[in-house]
């Protein structure tokens, strides 16, 4: 790969596929109209329950009449762990002309009460059974929808009756007939909040663009074919949940295993040998109890794992492929890019013309290949200038899966936008076969004294240095605080005794350089983490600063 200031993955042709200005309503109905006796989705929340294409359409579709009853608003709250509860509630809506808009339960009150009032909300979709688990949720005194209760209140002659409807005619003839949205393009499809990692949520817009936009590039890696059976037990309000264990099995036929949380990784584990489950999603921090919790031949049927969303510590994939023998894929996506940009591929990479031929698809350290359908850069961070692309700096990007903006939050959207392109926010290089590396949030760079020091690099230096791999929470992190005299001051927050004195032993012996040793350590309970595995960034910081 030539040492260029721009890669070009072939956004623009990408971006001129007629597919992108479909609707998802339009291209799920196909989808499941179909191959109406396909199994779906196998929910594993309760008891084992399986559902079909063609009865998951026609249920959806009875709801979205209803819902349209409901509110005239826009967007519509949904409220569901993964499962048959989920997938339903977002495909009625989307049936509906509707926006859904999968909530967040992690957040604090004030923050989800921001969100309702941000999204215009006035109908939400759960269950009793949701609203009985999560009592200090703000519920509205009205406009709460049991969608148990309204599933069973369906006329079961006209469900029937419909299914039958799509058994026996033409999946296209019908949708017309059911005048199914067909229009979406640049339309919302999807409003997602973000974790707040490291601020107050945005409102993140997804288009139908975006949204088809990434299954078709997740189609073109070749990596989720119709036969797996994907383990589906991200949070849907997760942008990986959404897109990639919700839209993607609707769109594309591959089976989804449903488990209510990523953190029940015995109930995981038992889907995946049950049902001879094949790919499993999720971070690292999600996977790291399986090591010693997880009985191999649970996982046997396992063909890889595939992990984003936080950095994985050297020497952790090689130790899940010796315990477990599937393939360990790490990839990098942010929700703003819907969310899947590069993956670390299980096969020798076709149609990424911009790779050597001599790559095979996969490289440690790496979060892979680039997705064909985007283009690139990377910027000094202190000029906005471009580099060469293998030199470390800000990486921009464009594609059919980058958003539009925030919902509105001029302001905010003008920061992240640089004449169509996307600023990430991450520190990146190429290397010269097309690999992305991802060297850190600029977020969590220390400046010392004009030198930029990452916390990510000082964190998984003192793990290995303490032998904390195998730890199943994160037992230390790196913040900082501002300093007089070099302008920012390290600050290690540690789970355990650690004495200064000691980590300046292990980073020197290591080849860093003072600059790099922290200059407190604060002994805390534990180290704060996001319910989609995630470092707190702002939980951190807060522990960092205060005296």
């Amino acid at each position: 790969m030539s040492d260029s200031k721009l890669l070009d993955f072939g956004e623009r042709e990408f971006q001129a596929r007629p597919e992108l200005d479909s609707h998802l309503a339009w291209e799920s109905f196909i989808a499941l109209a179909k191959h109406p006796n396909r199994v779906l989705i196998i929910d594993r929340t309760l008891q084992r329950r399986e559902m079909k294409s063609g009865f998951l359409l026609a249920l959806s579709w009875m709801l979205s009449r209803r819902l349209l009853t409901w509110t005239e608003k826009k967007r519509v709250g949904i409220l569901f762990p993964p499962g048959i509860g989920g997938f339903v509630a977002n495909l009625a809506v989307v049936l509906a002309g509707k926006v859904p808009v999968n909530l967040n339960f992690t957040l604090g009150s004030s923050s989800l009460e921001a969100c309702f009032a941000l999204a215009e909300i006035d109908c939400i979709l759960s269950t009793e059974r949701m609203r009985a688990k999560l009592p200090n949720f703000p519920w509205p005194v009205t406009g709460v929808v049991d969608l148990v209760e309204e599933l069973r209140a369906l006329p079961k002659a006209k469900t029937i009756a419909l299914l039958a409807a799509i058994k026996a005619t033409p999946a296209k003839v019908l949708a017309k007939l059911l005048k199914v949205p067909s229009e979406g393009g640049d339309v919302e499809a999807g409003l997602l909040f973000t974790s707040g990692s490291s601020g107050e949520p945005k409102g993140v817009v997804l288009t139908h663009r975006n949204i088809l936009g990434n299954c078709l590039q997740i189609d073109a890696a070749g990596i989720l074919p119709i036969g797996e059976k994907l383990i589906a037990n991200l949070p849907i309000f997760h942008s990986f949940g959404f897109t990639v264990t919700l839209w993607y099995p609707l769109l594309r036929g591959c089976a989804a295993v449903t488990v209510p949380s990523p953190l029940e990784f015995k109930k995981v584990a038992e889907a995946i040998e049950v049902e001879s489950a094949s790919i499993l999603v999720g971070t690292p921090t999600f996977l790291k109890p399986y090591i010693q919790h997880v009985a191999p031949e649970q996982l046997k049927s396992l063909k890889y794992a595939i992990t984003g969303a936080e950095k994985t510590a050297a020497g952790f994939a090689d130790l899940w492929e010796e315990r477990f023998g599937g393939l360990y894929l790490e990839g990098y996506g942010l929700t703003e890019t819907s969310p899947v940009v590069s993956i670390n591929l299980p096969h020798t990479p076709t149609g990424f013309s911009y790779v050597q031929s001599e790559a095979n698809g996969s490289k440690r350290g790496s979060v892979g290949l680039l997705l064909p359908g985007h283009a690139a850069r990377i910027l000094n961070p202190d000029t906005m200038e471009p580099l060469p692309v293998t030199e470390v700096g800000l990486l921009l990007l464009k594609g059919p899966n980058i958003f539009g903006g925030y919902l509105n939050d001029a302001e905010r959207t003008a920061e992240v936008m640089d004449g169509g392109w996307f600023i990430t926010g991450d520190l990146a290089r190429f290397d010269d076969e097309g690999y992305l590396f991802i060297e850190g949030r600029l977020s969590r760079f220390s400046k010392i004294a004009g030198e930029m020091v990452p916390h990510g690099t000082i964190e998984q230096a003192l793990v290995e240095a303490f032998d904390l791999l195998d730890s199943e929470l994160p037992m230390l992190a790196i913040g900082s605080r501002p300093d007089a005299s070099k302008g920012e001051a390290l600050v290690l927050l540690a789970v355990m005794d650690l004495e200064l004195s000691e980590v300046r032993a292990k980073l020197s012996e290591a080849g860093y350089s003072n600059l790099w040793v922290p200059k407190v350590i604060k002994r805390v309970e534990f180290i704060p983490i996001l319910a989609t595995g995630k470092l707190d960034l702002r939980g951190i910081n807060a522990l960092s600063e205060a005296d």
